[in-house]
């Protein structure tokens, strides 16, 4: 019996190569086997307004969007989804519609029979949550199941009956207090969440199914999916793989969140469709999607690496940082470092430390660091001709460095072959750069007893996650604890892609526990500010570093019942200062208590201009006026020691 660290979740963790699913038909639309990855989103209008709901599928739609869903709460939302299919059709759109259901089995049943898909919450389905821990027995539980099964079965023959597909959709923020009594608030209970109304299908000979497994923590989205892979490659199972992270947020935060969790899993050849969820307008999530996807349409091409001859070092369903040698501030327990690459500048001022987020100020001849200060500048040989803040290092090529006679806080990058031949280094911190083919018997036996040496690692490869990951998996079975040094280099893409794709390589070494720094590299991208913004970015949807505040905002529905895009961005205002504090803005109480359960603050809707306020997973206050509720909110943070007063520019 394989233990859980060995089971196998992908084709393989060297060659790019996609996990071949069975065929799903929703509509016309076929999904999964050897498909295109599929792109849709949701609408965020009210369900009965016909029109408006029309119109938004349409913007969807105009946009790329290939399957539609549209929140079913109710019988009559249930009812409304066949008009609306009707007006599409009307206006020459054949695209097909998933009606997303949470508490309402007689809603599923009606959209079933009238509609292409429907979308089954497990948590919500059938079962409840009042964080209640119960201790059942094992005939206990068994009854439970039977109870689920008699509740669900309906719903899976009228599936079978007219041809329409389902998702089985875990959220992690919906478990059950059945399936958290028994499992725990982890990966392996949103995977058995999922089986147990899976198993029922099979029982019908039903499978036009597909599986998600979304969650707001990346590293729980990622390792979930990965065990639900592995636990069908044990059980000789193949649905199609539903890919997002819910309540990403919005804005740069929102994309990088989620090409962090959804980019890990395409890297594996995992994912047949997918939905980043913004809390924006629907149509804009489309673009973001697509770019994700097509990077992947050629990636079978890539240069061969080799494969591993051994079982993993580290258990990919769990994560646990690789452990390594601190020097100075990078390693052990340091929180993973920002290296900022200027070495294509054509001259270095103070002035040009200002876009990573160390500023100087004249009157005061002081520097101040925000947040998301860069730890160390590569300037390549270009010269630092000025004082330098005292947090800040620089790091020069090897023979650059030579010509330095004050070294206290300048260090060299060598090359495996400048560091061979070299007699002269740092005695406080070297820099070597290497790549997989670099990492011979004679280098491990040079650096494996060094003291002073932080490995920068990088690849040329197009498949440069896997690379990276197993030139680190490598150095971990070479029992090598050097400090590690993540360097990716990207020239000429357009912003978009330059967040996506450094959110996804970066982002699937992180949560693999790889990493002591991040160094982005880049030529005809963006900014160096937008740069920096990026990899701190990535720190913080990995979890690996908090640099600000974390918005775990979901992307709105047609359950909403207030503005989420204007309250977010009015909360966003008023606390985007408080460094690691987690606030949660939900638009109903569907995901919201359970994916706030990690968050410190939840905002919620409850009604119609009604909010409640949570502390953790308990209400603290119930149905507070919109008009009045973020500054509710504040007054809740200011009670519970959490608050700081802006600092003055």
């Amino acid at each position: 019996m394989n233990t859980i660290n060995q089971l196998k979740y992908c084709n393989s963790l060297t060659q790019y190569s996609r996990f071949i699913t069975r065929e799903v038909n929703i509509g016309d639309l076929k999904m999964g086997a050897h498909h295109p990855i599929r792109v849709q989103s949701m609408t965020t209008t009210d369900t009965m307004d016909t029109l408006k709901t029309v119109e938004q599928s349409i913007r969807m739609i105009n946009a790329g969007c290939e399957l539609v869903r549209i929140t079913a709460p109710s019988l009559n939302d249930a009812k409304n989804l066949e008009l609306i299919k009707k007006e599409l059709k009307l206006k020459g759109y054949n695209t097909p519609i998933c009606a997303d259901i949470h508490f309402t089995p007689n809603a599923a049943e009606y959209a079933a029979r009238v509609i292409e898909k429907v979308r089954v919450n497990p948590g919500n389905y059938a079962d409840k949550k009042k964080f209640e821990v119960i201790d059942y027995t094992e005939s206990a539980y068994t009854a439970e199941l039977e109870r689920i099964r008699e509740r669900f079965t309906p719903l899976v023959k009228i599936c079978k009956e007219y041809g329409t597909a389902m998702r089985i959709g875990t959220n992690h923020g919906s478990l059950s207090d059945r399936i958290l009594s028994r499992f725990g608030d982890t990966p392996l209970g949103m995977v058995e969440s999922a089986l147990e109304f899976l198993r029922v299908c099979e029982e019908n000979n039903y499978y036009n199914i597909v599986i998600s497994m979304k969650a707001s923590n990346t590293q729980v989205m990622v390792q979930a999916y990965r065990l639900l892979v592995a636990k069908m490659i044990e059980t000789n199972r193949n649905y199609p793989l539903h890919l997002g992270v819910t309540e990403a947020g919005d804005g740069e935060d929102g994309r990088i969140k989620s090409a962090v969790g959804i980019g890990t899993l395409l890297e594996d050849g995992l994912g047949d469709t997918i939905r980043v969820s913004l809390t924006e307008e629907p149509e804009f999530e489309i673009p973001v999607a697509k770019q994700l996807a097509e990077r992947y349409t050629n990636r079978n091409k890539h240069n061969q690496i080799q494969d591993l001859t051994s079982p993993l070092p580290y258990n990919p369903f769990e994560y646990e940082r690789f452990k390594t040698k601190e020097i100075i501030n990078i390693g052990g327990n340091q929180t993973p470092k920002v290296i900022a690459d200027f070495s294509t500048k054509k001259e270095i001022t103070a002035a040009s430390l200002f876009a990573v987020g160390l500023n100087y100020s004249i009157p005061l001849d002081k520097w101040n660091l925000t947040d998301t200060a860069a730890d160390y500048i590569f300037t390549g040989d270009n010269e630092i001709n000025f004082e330098i803040p005292g947090t800040l290092g620089i790091i020069y090529n090897y023979k650059t460095w030579l010509k330095h006679t004050n070294k206290a806080r300048v260090f060299p990058l060598f090359n495996s072959i400048e560091y061979f031949n070299s007699t002269n280094t740092s005695q406080i911190l070297n820099f070597i750069l290497i790549s997989i083919n670099e990492l011979t018997t004679q280098f491990v036996d040079k650096i494996k007893n060094e003291k002073n040496i932080c490995l920068v690692i990088e690849s040329s490869n197009t498949h440069t996650m896997p690379e990276l990951r197993r030139l680190c998996i490598e150095l971990k079975n070479k029992s090598i604890s050097t400090p590690l040094i993540i360097k990716c280099n990207y020239q000429n893409l357009q912003e978009s892609q330059f967040q996506l794709y450094s959110s996804t390589d970066f982002g699937g070494l992180l949560l693999d526990g790889f990493g002591d720094g991040i160094w982005i590299s880049q030529q005809n991208c963006v900014s160096a500010q937008i740069c920096n913004s990026t990899a701190f970015g990535i720190l913080q949807a990995t979890r690996t570093r908090i640099s600000k505040t974390e918005y775990i905002s979901c992307p709105s529905c047609g359950r909403t019942l207030f503005d989420l895009q204007e309250t977010t961005q009015k909360i966003r205002e008023r606390t985007h200062h408080l460094k690691g504090v987690k606030i949660g803005i939900m638009g109903c109480i569907v995901n919201g208590p359970g994916e706030m359960a990690d968050a410190d603050y939840g905002y919620v809707g409850t009604g119609v201009d009604k909010i409640s306020l949570y502390k953790g997973k308990e209400v603290v206050k119930k149905n507070v006026n919109s008009a009045n509720a973020v500054d509710e909110l504040i007054e809740l943070i200011k009670e519970n020691g959490d608050w700081v007063d802006k600092p003055k520019i």
